[in-house]
């Protein structure tokens, strides 16, 4: 193997270890959801999950290759339907190393409900910087891939957002941090949900 395939190859496992974890933790059902990463040292190529795997059962060669376009670079999968506005973010956002896309029931729910998301717990008010709002548009559309990257364009220090009726999206650093970005949004949106019942 290339040094570069071999970069690959980590990458795709860390993006199988990392969506399963995610799984686990209630951050997505069936095959829903999406997660990506750019190659390290090729920040033109990203890797992101087939259409139609389970974070639960995700394994490393189901993640596909593709350009900052969103063009299939390898293998016979098809990307998931969202990669346009995965791609979207990488080019407006060179910072972003990873972005994951989960359908988390609190989060969901409560950013579709709402027009904010405030941070109250004390990791959501240490990791998480703003929290955008992204109408409804139908899952895979073009309409939602812009929205999205206007939403994340219009927010430089945003690196989270709800998608009505849909998930959410959390950006990082790396894979890792993508996950713990999302994993805490929905832990403090389950905070808020408990907090409305007892009336607080």
């Amino acid at each position: 193997m290339t040094t570069n395939a071999v970069q690959i190859q980590q990458a795709r496992e860390q993006l199988a270890k990392m969506s399963r974890l995610a799984y686990s933790r209630g951050l997505s059902s069936g095959v829903s959801g999406n997660f990506s990463a750019r190659v390290p040292g090729c920040p033109n190529m990203v890797l992101i999950k087939a259409s139609g795997v389970c974070f639960g059962m995700a394994e490393a060669e189901d993640f596909v290759l593709v350009d900052l376009d969103g063009n299939l670079l390898e293998m016979d999968k098809k990307p998931s339907k969202e990669v346009h506005f995965h791609c979207g973010i990488y080019r407006i956002r060179q910072e972003v190393q990873s972005v994951l896309h989960g359908h988390s029931a609190y989060a969901t729910a409560y950013g579709t409900k709402k027009e904010k998301l405030p941070a109250v717990t004390a990791a959501a008010q240490a990791l998480i910087k703003r929290v955008g709002i992204v109408d409804f548009a139908p899952a895979g559309s073009q309409e939602l891939a812009q929205m999205v990257i206007r939403t994340f364009a219009d927010d430089p220090e945003m690196n989270a957002c709800i998608l009505k009726q849909h998930g959410f999206i959390t950006t990082g650093k790396n894979t890792a941090a993508a996950f713990y970005m999302g994993d805490v949004l929905e832990d403090n949106a389950r905070t808020l949900y408990y907090m409305d019942t007892m009336g607080m």
